[in-house]
């Protein structure tokens, strides 16, 4: 299993030292470094920064695709990183949304399969120097030609020899699983515990099958959050702050949509309608986050001191075949970040795995 770290914006610190991060996270042994897309420092930079300054492999998970990007912009995007990083980069797309609302404000169908099957497709043709016809949803059939940034048909005119660019595919439930272990080169998963990673695997082996290729082989990669602190109720708020901002339903959203549908797969469908009423009747986040139980918060992540991360993060990363150690902060600055990942390093995380009783 590979080890990497991810670092983003809510961090709050600035490009020079998301470099600098990411230089220690280099010299504590980790394998890759990893951020989302959408915000600023634009992701597609970092990457090429860090590519610069480390030799680990980069990724973004994930371009928001259909939210931000055509399918001919992410490849340009992918094809220069690359050539810059020498083939060391990832490319994870997501959907950016879900829901008949969301769709319908960037101008598609509510079909995210579809959707992402012409995205993943698309890109990956584009990789390879094929010239690419748009699909029908991604061109709008029935509109006119094209659609804007994105004509009927393109090619990014690259040589043979461009090194490789793998697509990966953000996926949470059966169908987009499957479509993973289908069309793309790897799976992203995330806020999963070790049995959805299971069921995870299971389904995507199933895609995997149906393309002809051999199950096992498209490897499944998470972010998984921690937040290392000795003031463990600080912790604990910084931390519970996103899994209930992930995992609590969205007015207007279906239930078993997204998120809140996997949270509800994974047995805590009855303790977010509780926390859904709540908030509905005013209550803040940091309110919702004392009333979230322990059991779900350390269902999918960690809080808390150094000396007992490793274990709890090798216990949570079963089954994966690339983990992300994504740091979460109590407090602002790059000190807090640099002394999360000396927390769970590879090292770490590794005789931590060994020393476990089910350990191989």
């Amino acid at each position: 299993m590979m080890i990497g770290v991810g670092l983003d914006a809510r961090l709050g610190l600035p490009f020079d030292q998301l470099r600098a991060a990411a230089r220690e996270a280099a010299r504590l042994g980790f394998e890759s470094l990893w951020t989302p897309a959408g915000g600023v420092p634009d992701a597609f930079h970092v990457c090429a920064a860090w590519s610069q300054d480390t030799s680990l492999r980069t990724g973004i998970s994930v371009v928001p695709a259909a939210r931000m990007w055509t399918p001919l912009g992410l490849a340009a995007q992918a094809a220069t990183l690359a050539q810059l990083s020498s083939g060391r980069f990832v490319l994870g797309l997501g959907t950016g949304g879900y829901g008949p609302g969301f769709w319908a404000s960037v101008g598609l169908p509510d079909r995210p399969i579809a959707v992402m099957r012409e995205y993943v497709t698309e890109v990956r043709g584009l990789l390879a120097g094929q010239p690419v016809t748009a699909g029908p949803i991604l061109a709008r059939a029935g509109a006119a030609p094209g659609a804007p940034g994105w004509p009927r048909s393109a090619s990014l005119g690259l040589l043979a020899d461009l090194p490789p660019a793998p697509v990966y595919l953000a996926a949470l439930g059966p169908q987009m699983l499957r479509l993973a272990g289908e069309v793309a080169d790897g799976a992203l998963l995330n806020w999963a515990t070790p049995e959805r990673i299971a069921v995870s695997r299971a389904q995507i082996n199933t895609g995997a099958i149906r393309a002809g290729r051999d199950p096992g082989t498209v490897p499944m990669t998470m972010y998984i959050r921690v937040c290392i602190d000795d003031d463990v109720a600080a912790a604990r708020q910084a931390f519970g702050a996103q899994v209930l901002g992930y995992a609590m339903g969205r007015p207007g959203t279906p239930q078993g949509a997204g998120y809140r549908g996997l949270f509800a797969q994974m047995g805590f469908d009855a303790e977010l309608s509780e926390l859904e009423q709540r908030r509905d009747r005013g209550a803040a986040m940091p309110e919702l986050v004392d009333a979230a139980s322990d059991e779900m918060l350390q269902a999918v992540g960690y809080y808390g001191p150094a000396a007992p991360a490793p274990a709890a993060f090798a216990r949570l990363s079963a089954g994966l075949d690339e983990t992300i150690v994504r740091i979460i902060t109590a407090r602002p600055g790059l000190e807090p970040v640099t002394a999360a990942a000396a927390a769970l390093t590879p090292t770490l995380i590794r005789a931590a795995e060994r020393s476990t009783p089910d350990h191989p």
